[in-house]
């Protein structure tokens, strides 16, 4: 995996490019995240579990916020460049609003011309080096720039939430920023691809991984802003795909 930093023009919207290449065949549990996902197979296919049924990637695809863990298989021999955008940074390349790519992992020519796709897909698997490619989608990403003024309430909700590590209530996120709930609701989903409530709970979640590793976590999920134990365990068994037991013991075996 190697990773690369966007040129200065997509520096506010992109937060990195990544190459990443695989020899064997194998799977891999990605979590869910507060940022859309651009992604090119220039080498090999890519699917995920769904149900029990194996659906394959379009090899020019994205993938909105997920609500859940999802499982990913890669064949032997497989290349992917991956786009991380910044949270809210998706919304100047596309006219759709985001949110209808929640928990989705769509082919992009839902939303380019399939003849533009085309072009670049040949220019990525002809390209010998990364660097070439990264140059390649980075053109591809300004070509699609479109004149964009920032939604600084949306902002401001996405800073209010990291302050509190996603422990805020949404009607006390409302009032702190001076609006109400629907409105906010409305205007983050189109810009951010979930709601502030879904966002937020990412958010605690991520937090819980990095909080659990002291012991005294588990005695105490109030910390986390959870008042019972059961309620912990459902949403971290949705987010990961194992129990916090589970989740810790694991940890002490990477030690």
């Amino acid at each position: 995996m190697k990773q690369f930093s966007p040129c200065d023009a997509l520096k506010p919207y992109i937060q990195s490019l990544m190459v990443s290449e695989s020899q064997q065949a194998q799977s891999y549990t990605v979590l869910p995240g507060t940022s859309l996902v651009m992604g090119f197979q220039y080498r090999g296919r890519l699917t995920y579990q769904q149900q029990n049924s194996a659906i394959n990637l379009a090899t020019a695809g994205i993938t909105g916020i997920l609500n859940s863990y999802r499982i990913f298989e890669n064949t032997a021999d497989t290349g992917t460049l991956l786009v991380i955008f910044k949270e809210a940074g998706a919304a100047p390349f596309f006219n759709e609003p985001l949110h209808e790519l929640y928990n989705e992992s769509l082919s992009l020519d839902n939303l380019v011309a399939r003849e533009e796709l085309s072009i670049l897909e040949e220019q990525l698997s002809s390209t010998l080096t990364d660097e070439e490619r990264v140059r390649w989608v980075e053109q591809f990403l300004l070509s699609r720039l479109q004149p964009y003024k920032t939604d600084l309430l949306v902002s401001a909700a996405i800073e209010q939430i990291h302050l509190t590590n996603g422990l805020i209530r949404m009607d006390d996120l409302a009032e702190k920023l001076y609006t109400s709930k629907s409105p906010l609701e409305k205007r983050f989903r189109q810009v951010v691809g979930t709601s502030p409530k879904k966002f937020a709970t990412i958010i605690r979640m991520k937090s819980a991984l990095i909080t659990m590793q002291s012991p005294l976590i588990m005695q105490n999920e109030r910390l986390l802003g959870y008042y019972d134990q059961s309620h912990f365990i459902h949403d971290f068994r949705k987010f990961t795909g194992t129990t916090p037991e589970q989740y810790l013991k694991r940890l002490s075996t990477q030690k």
